[in-house]
């Protein structure tokens, strides 16, 4: 549960932005260089707002406007929109937020009513030929389309990378210390021959689609899939703090097994994963022009990968290794059992691994 609220209350204050921004600068334009006091005709009634009230009213659209954003957003993120196709997601958004817009627009106008004493008609369907409303709705829509574009680029490349890429900081690599992590399919083979190729595509979509569901809670970023397996990465301070980088594996396997019903009904059988954890210092790029992505190079990704293939070596679910242990936050909730100093395929030195379980 507190999980969801930061979740929203980040979702919240980045909407609020957008919007109170978007709408002072929509004011802005509209309005800058006339007369300190602007008369303004509503449905005959004329009020004479100050500029400095102006801009309040579209400030407080904005805050309106952002708080309905983050409600709509974060209910489907909750509930249905990872299992809806693009189109009729937007489209639900579209109705949702243009029904929104004209009640925001609608209580706007109310408190203009009641405050300077006029007599405006806010009756049902008052904004079809109010010609000041199409123009903001056009607007709203514009900027909506916008912030839709913000947020699939922020989803693409990771919240604060998306920025970072438009000032071209990738461009040339960069040293960054972050944490891994390999997660991949337990006896993926096995369950692909018995599911089939359809079935086995659909099965690893909705293990996909749960695994969504949890990663943006513990602050995680999926860095890419490969095949039945996800890759998922965190700024390293992000990653220990309140141990992020442990607790999204056990969120995960929880969520799994609320939904083990649907499993077995459809496929007859459910998911179990395993992975390995490792962190450190590594390079960042940009790659490619077509198909534009970030690209991390270094040992850290290599040896997450090689904990990773040790986990049915040692019939675990979840490895990490001493050094990140020893950084981890909150590690009460854990026990975990040395596997001593391994030799990692590939790797000329040894590294200390850890098995770690939830405690009861």
């Amino acid at each position: 549960m507190k999980r969801n609220l930061r979740y929203f209350y980040r979702l919240l204050w980045q909407t609020l932005l957008f919007w109170v921004c978007a709408m002072a600068l929509f004011a802005f334009f509209r309005f800058y260089g006339l007369n300190s006091i602007i008369s303004i005709s509503l449905k005959g009634a004329v009020a004479n707002l100050s500029m400095a009230e102006i801009y309040g009213y579209y400030v407080l659209t904005g805050i309106l406007l952002g708080f309905i954003y983050a409600i709509v957003e974060f209910a489907f993120e909750q509930y249905s929109s990872k299992r809806l196709a693009i189109g009729p997601s937007i489209a639900f958004r579209t109705i949702t937020y243009f029904i929104s817009t004209i009640a925001v627009f609608t209580i706007i106008m109310e408190f203009i009513s009641d405050s300077y004493e006029l007599d405006i008609d806010n009756s049902i369907g008052w904004w079809l030929d109010n010609k000041v409303l199409h123009s903001n709705l056009l607007y709203v829509f514009i900027a909506s389309l916008v912030f839709s574009f913000l947020k699939i680029a922020t989803e693409k490349f990771g919240r604060g990378i998306f920025l970072k890429m438009l000032l071209g900081k990738y461009k040339k690599p960069q040293e960054e210390k972050r944490i891994f992590m390999f997660l991949d399919l337990k006896d993926s083979t096995g369950t692909a021959e018995e599911l089939g190729h359809l079935k086995y595509s659909q099965f690893i979509q909705d293990f996909f689609y749960d695994l969504n569901e949890i990663v943006a809670k513990y602050d995680a970023e999926i860095y890419q899939y490969v095949g039945d397996e996800a890759v998922l990465s965190w700024p390293y301070d992000k990653g220990i703090a309140n141990a992020n980088c442990i607790e999204v594996f056990f969120a995960f396997e929880s969520n799994l097994i609320k939904r083990e019903s649907y499993y077995l009904k459809e496929y007859g059988i459910v998911p179990k994963f395993k992975a390995g954890v490792h962190g450190g210092i590594l390079m960042v790029a940009e790659v490619g022009v077509v198909k534009k992505e970030l690209a991390y190079h270094g040992d850290v990704i290599n040896t997450s990968a090689r904990i990773q293939e040790e986990c049915n070596k040692y019939n675990a679910s979840l490895l990490v290794s001493e050094t990140l242990l020893n950084d981890l936050e909150n590690k009460t909730s854990y026990s975990y059992t040395s596997l001593g100093s391994i030799l990692l395929k590939g790797k000329h030195e040894k590294i200390e691994i850890y098995a770690i379980n939830k405690r009861d």
